[in-house]
């Protein structure tokens, strides 16, 4: 997850705590943790490069709304971060 941006990273974190978001639905998730108005020349551009990467894959739940769902190789590199993290952080 070197490569990804903090917000990226906590994009992937809200994607992959739910069940096929809506980009509305990360977007309020994240604005609750954030306590600020994330707009969506934020937003989608963003959602846009973890698809890119393919650690999100994007599909239509409607002819108006996408959905998000994290991809096996999104799941991995959170379990990796993850990993990481815990050599350092031991609660």
């Amino acid at each position: 997850m070197h490569d990804l941006t903090g917000f990226q990273r906590d994009l992937l974190y809200v994607i992959a705590g739910a069940d096929q978001p809506s980009g509305q639905t990360v977007k309020d998730e994240v604005e609750k943790y954030y306590s600020s108005e994330i707009n969506h020349g934020r937003l989608y551009p963003n959602l846009d490069t973890l698809v890119n990467k393919e650690l999100v894959e994007k599909g239509q739940l409607d002819r108006r709304t996408n959905y998000y769902a994290i991809t096996d190789d999104g799941r991995e590199r959170i379990d990796e971060r993850r990993e990481w993290e815990a050599q350092y952080v031991d609660f």
